[in-house]
């Protein structure tokens, strides 16, 4: 499909001095996502906004990656311009993408990109020309149905009620559900079933013309099969046809009949029902892909127990909360929507979410997110998210668009359908027309010329058909980016997907990914007669005024310890030296080695630098921050502080070596002391310090020109620039951080780094079933078309491998599914 080139309005900074800036950021960040084409900005006169010309290929990005570079620019796409991801009805084949995609083309402002995998459609709009409700009715015209996705996207839909509706009438009858279940299993499985009683009735017709039977019987049992399981395929050919097309499904359904008029009946309806099972296979096979994306809107409750100021709970729609509500969140129920712990304490079950496999402890304070099962406590919770906000509703609104882009791959496929069918139905006129009239003879029919030929091209045609190659990529990328879901892995596309298999470089931001992110105590060194555990109480007794990072890392150190609480008075604040206060009536200081510098004269401290400085000189060789802890002006303690790397990181690390990641670089904005004793603590291979965010920024694309493809991983915040520069940017914690969700290409949901081999391993995994499922189709398209075309293959056995192909290669997508990563 051609690409598409976007006018967006965009406003400006409110200085406009820095246009440059902002207009070199913007080229900068968009340079690097796949699919853009063209960046041309230009500004209005007034200078008060500016026009962004974009071309780009939609099936590669959205609207919304779009949106979140050009916002992190300091610009901002026109708000009359949207994007909907919403279900479609009515696909039933992969071609069915295109005729939606260039029928909505001809719309104003209209950009969309369909999935027949997903049976998903992405539509980006622009309000002031195109309204969604003119959409709807031009897939309407088309015979197709959109479905929301979400409950905000319903306003202004001309779908059917019945879509969209949701009853709440009280719970059914057991005979009532008995009946609702065996509508469903029909509804599911009724193409299946029509494909095995066309497939019954027609061998009975063969049985009976080999016995030589009756042939009333035979043609009317022979006319029901190719009525029940040719009933779709039927359906499909007047689809085409009433549209003046004319594609390979209808020549298809022409095959089988020419097969009959040459007086193959049971060949023809052994086409129709072979082609039936096949397609019922592969939806029934894709179905299983797309439920397990379904499952995770099942995750939040439909109900919740909000508490009311007068204390009197009430039973509502989880749609209803309010933000500042509060909830009751029983034992082993699942938290309706975003929230934090008000009263109560309880290990919740975050592994729906964030893959994470231990229960994880919320204390009041602490946030919760909604689809998490609460553990043996009871909750009372303040609501910060209204439900269509949460963390939840986010990530599937996030997977539903990752469905509606296309891979390199699928994209490359797609070309090669565009050039290759033309040839295959040239082909296919050749084969009928030039062999009859040259007097060649048919190895199938060689009795008559004309049948022979025609006979063999049709079966030629249907080996030839390309539908697994159409299907496999978008199936193993379906596949892929569910499994992912379900690991704790979100991957925001199928182009992430297949780059992240590619990639043998990794960059990482040292604080909140490589580290902790926050100092703890590391040495504990004595000055005097004080053991470690008195000199940490009497610091721990003053510092619990301060706010100071290292202060609260030495008050945690102490409560991790158990060690007894003092109580300080007269505290005095130190400015940018430290903290001083009375405990048991003894002056206690904590702080900056410099501050006793003002007692120069006091007898027990003439000798203090030369004790102290030694010390002082190695703590900070080793990248930690000192503190000084004085009784009465007397130095008894010094305490290092550091940000220690992460307790799964060298094990990561590791990991990351043994499936093959060729060099891997720190980043950070820390001091170089520290960095260099981060980087030997975890064996990295190179890193650089003291960097601000551009120059993370400017370095990465310096390492991707150096090195290749190269992925960089941060906390989606301060990393927002280096993520967009990458060739995919990978966010940590990215359950809690909006910015990492929005930024990167790819977020661990849990703040586990553990999770990252293993989203290459399935990205990897993802590459090689794709790969495999190319071999497979274009294999059987190289071997059976020539046999087909010589008469060496007859039509049924070019049916069987036509479509058993196809179903490989989507039951070969469905191993995804199943992927188990590697410790």
């Amino acid at each position: 499909m051609a690409t598409h080139t976007l006018r967006m309005p965009a406003h400006c900074l409110e200085q406009p001095e820095h246009w440059q800036t902002c207009s070199q950021c913007l080229r900068q960040r968009l340079g690097q996502m796949p699919g853009i084409r063209k960046i041309d900005l230009q500004r209005t006169d007034t200078n008060d906004q500016a026009i962004v010309h974009l071309d780009y290929d939609p099936r590669l990005l959205s609207l919304n990656q779009l949106d979140a570079q050009v916002r992190h620019a300091s610009l901002c796409l026109h708000p009359q311009r949207r994007q909907i991801v919403m279900g479609i009805d009515g696909m039933i084949a992969p071609r069915n993408e295109q005729q939606i995609e260039s029928a909505l083309a001809k719309l104003p402002g209209v950009v969309a990109s369909a999935s027949f995998a997903s049976r998903s459609l992405r539509i980006e709009f622009d309000r002031t020309t195109c309204a969604m409700a003119d959409i709807a009715m031009r897939l309407s015209q088309l015979g197709y149905r959109l479905r929301p996705l979400d409950p905000d996207e319903k306003d202004g839909l001309l779908i059917s009620p019945i879509a969209t509706s949701q009853t709440h009438a009280p719970g059914p009858t057991q005979s009532a559900t008995s009946s609702r279940s065996w509508r469903m299993w029909l509804t599911d499985y009724h193409k299946l079933l029509m494909g095995l009683i066309g497939g019954v009735l027609c061998a009975i017709a063969f049985v009976i013309h080999r016995q030589a039977g009756p042939e009333t019987a035979r043609y009317a049992i022979i006319t029901a099969s190719f009525i029940i399981a040719g009933w779709y395929t039927a359906i499909d050919t007047f689809q085409v046809l009433r549209r003046l097309r004319f594609d390979i499904d209808v020549l298809m359904f022409a095959a089988a009949f020419g097969a009959a008029t040459l007086g193959h009946f049971e060949e023809g309806a052994f086409l129709l029902v072979l082609f039936a099972l096949g397609s019922a296979g592969e939806e029934l096979a894709m179905g299983k892909a797309r439920r397990a994306i379904e499952a995770l809107a099942q995750l939040a409750p439909e109900t919740a127990t909000r508490l009311d100021p007068d204390g009197t709970q009430e039973l509502v729609r989880v749609e209803t909360l309010n933000k500042d509500d509060q909830v009751i969140i029983k034992p082993f129920e699942r938290v309706p929507t975003d929230a934090a712990v008000v009263r109560g304490n309880s290990a919740l079950d975050e592994s729906p979410l964030t893959g994470e496999s231990m229960p994880v402890e919320k204390t009041p304070g602490q946030n919760i997110y909604a689809g998490t099962i609460n553990g043996q406590g009871l909750l009372v919770a303040r609501v910060t998210k209204q439900a269509s906000q949460s963390t939840l509703a986010r990530i599937i609104r996030l997977v539903n668009e990752a469905q509606t882009t296309k891979s390199p791959t699928q994209v490359f496929t797609g070309k090669v359908e565009h050039y290759y069918v033309p040839l295959v139905l040239i082909a296919t006129l050749g084969l009928a027309l030039i062999p009859p009239l040259i007097g060649l003879t048919p190895r199938s029919i060689p009795e008559s010329i004309w049948s022979g030929w025609f006979y063999q091209a049709m079966a030629f045609l249907t080996a030839a058909s390309p539908c697994a190659l159409a299907i496999g990529t978008p199936a193993a990328v379906l596949s892929g980016i569910a499994r992912a879901a379900r690991i704790g892995v979100l991957v925001k596309g199928g182009v992430h997907l297949e780059n992240l298999g590619k990639v043998r470089v990794i960059a990482f931001d040292k604080t909140g990914t490589l580290t902790r992110g926050k100092p703890v105590v590391t040495d504990i060194i004595p000055l005097g007669k004080l053991d470690e555990s008195t000199c940490l109480s009497l610091a721990a007794a003053v510092e619990r005024s301060s706010s100071h990072p290292l202060a609260s890392a030495i008050v945690n150190e102490a409560a991790n310890r158990h060690l007894p609480v003092l109580n300080a008075t007269q505290i005095t604040q130190l400015p940018g030296l430290g903290v001083r206060g009375q405990v048991d009536g003894q002056t206690i200081t904590a702080g900056r080695a410099e501050m006793l510098n003002d007692t120069p004269d006091h007898p027990e401290n003439r000798n203090w630098p030369g004790i102290i400085t030694p010390q002082l000189d190695r703590l900070g060789q080793e990248g930690k921050s000192t503190v000084l802890i004085a009784v009465d002006d007397q130095p008894i303690a010094l305490i290092a502080l550091a940000d220690r790397p992460r307790d799964n990181a060298a094990a990561t690390i590791a990991r990351l070596r043994q499936i093959g990641l060729r060099r891997l670089i720190m980043l950070t904005g820390d001091k170089t002391a520290v960095a260099r004793q981060i980087a030997a603590d975890l064996d990295i291979d190179e890193f650089h310090a003291q960097l601000m965010p551009e120059d993370k920024l400017n370095l990465v694309s310096q390492l991707r020109q150096k090195y290749g493809e190269i992925a960089m991983v941060g906390d989606g915040v301060n990393d927002a620039p280096a993520l967009a520069a990458a060739g995919v940017g990978i966010a940590m914690g990215g359950a809690g951080t909006d910015v990492a969700l929005e930024t990167a290409d790819v977020a661990l949901m849990a703040d586990d780094l553990a999770k990252l081999p293993d989203a290459i391993g399935l990205s990897r995994f993802s590459r090689r079933i794709i790969a495999q499922n190319l071999i497979i189709a274009l294999g059987v398209i190289a071997v059976l078309a020539p046999l087909a075309a010589l008469g060496l293959a007859f039509l049924g056995v070019a049916v069987l491998f036509h479509e058993g192909s196809t179903i490989v290669v989507v039951l070969n997508s469905l191993r995804l599914l199943f992927y188990q990563p590697k410790g």
